[in-house]
């Protein structure tokens, strides 16, 4: 998309919120939305909620002259225009959400027809029955809980290694949503859903079968306040301690990709595409209590042909990212306002991808104005590979959020 283009797309939309200022207004402040509306005659609602992060990378590798000089890399990491809000009645919610950065565009290819990925989000969801809820559209899978953690809301400056491996990430489908009440204050969360298996964007069919997802989430003291299971840190105080213990399961059929539903194409040399079944499980915990917050995940990712294979049996190069990966993660605020965080990631990949195991512990401080929606964040990384020190990552950054 040129750049001609983003500037026109970026005025049309806010020209068409200057054109429906003649509806109701409410709730207008910083970080409620930029523009909020709901129809005089209460047929819709919309929130217009733009942001956009800035980072800052640098990175040293450990050579066998010591520290390498450092790589710097500037970047406006994420700049999103969402939408959300309901049509008709409140029980038909919505969300929209398009990425303009060069990150969020990234990987058009002849599946995307060549054009840049603009859509991360375009879903309905109707609340149907009493505790069921039904998606239909793009969006996010229910994966782990770190890659459902919206970007705006994280506890360090990124997602971890195990996120970037193994992540499921958005496609396209319908998902079916139950919250059950166990007695007491113990609930249980059910989310299935049934995509497409090749990510997001995609415009020209289905290439291999369907994928298959199903979560549950246990809540033995209640729910968290206001969602706070999928915010990173603890900026909104709990009280009481909470807990969420949660497993997902998922089955992509005949996928195509080196990452199930991520990575790349698996090609063969005539043309077509090399498929096998993949089969990713997650177990999660999330714990908040006042000022601390602690998060552990645990993926693991299995194949039943690995090794992309040409019809005459021959290695094609591609190899299914198969392995396992631990991800743990505390915070605690020093202040009312600044929090120190640590993390620490293994990733152990099976002895057929060749592919060696990485350990990374964080180190971050961060410093929230206003929540998550205005906040400056800096970490410093240190990881090693197959055991040796391989390098040192400082990245610091701000998100605005209205």
């Amino acid at each position: 998309m040129s750049a001609r283009k983003s500037i026109a797309f970026a005025i049309i939309m806010l020209c068409s919120f200057k054109l429906s200022a003649q509806q109701g207004v409410n709730e207008i402040s910083f970080g409620n939305g930029l523009l909020n509306y709901v129809a005089d005659d209460s047929s819709f609602s919309v929130k217009f909620a733009p942001r956009f992060q800035v980072r800052y990378y640098g990175t040293s590798d450990f050579t066998d002259d010591g520290l390498a000089p450092v790589d710097h890399d500037f970047l406006v990491r994420r700049s999103r225009f969402k939408f959300d809000g309901w049509v008709v009645h409140p029980s038909i919610g919505y969300k929209m959400e398009f990425g303009l950065s060069n990150n969020d565009m990234s990987g058009a290819n002849a599946f995307t027809k060549n054009a840049p990925r603009y859509i991360l989000d375009a879903v309905i969801r109707w609340k149907f029955a009493p505790g069921f809820e039904l998606w239909a559209g793009q969006t996010k899978l229910p994966g782990n809980v770190e890659r459902v953690i919206s970007s705006a809301n994280l506890q360090l400056v990124d997602r971890s290694l195990l996120n970037s491996k193994f992540n499921i990430d958005r496609d396209l489908g319908i998902q079916i949503r139950h919250i059950t009440k166990l007695g007491g204050q113990f609930i249980s969360k059910e989310k299935l859903a049934i995509s497409q298996g090749e990510g997001r964007n995609i415009a020209t069919g289905n290439e291999g079968g369907l994928q298959y997802t199903g979560r549950v989430e246990l809540f033995p003291l209640g729910s968290f306040t206001k969602k706070g299971e999928y915010m990173g840190s603890s900026t909104v105080r709990e009280g009481k301690l909470k807990i969420m213990a949660a497993y997902t399961y998922d089955f992509n059929r005949d996928a195509s990709k080196t990452r199930s539903n991520m990575g790349d194409y698996m090609f063969l040399t005539d043309g077509s595409l090399y498929q096998t079944n993949i089969t990713t499980q997650f177990i999660d915990l999330v714990l908040k209590y006042k000022g601390f917050s602690m998060m552990a995940e645990y993926a693991s990712r299995i194949a039943t042909n690995p090794v992309a294979v040409e019809l005459n049996g021959t290695e094609t190069g591609d190899i299914v990212s198969v392995g396992s990966a631990i991800n743990m993660a505390m915070g605690y605020f020093i202040s009312e306002k600044i929090e120190v965080a640590g993390r620490y990631t293994t990733l152990n990949y099976a002895d057929v991808t060749g592919a060696s195991p990485v350990t990374m512990y964080t180190l971050g401080l961060n410093k929230f104005v206003v929540g998550h929606k205005l906040k400056v964040q800096s970490d410093i990384s240190y990881s090693t590979k197959n055991g040796e020190s391989d390098a040192i990552i400082f990245r610091t950054g701000f998100e605005l959020h209205f």
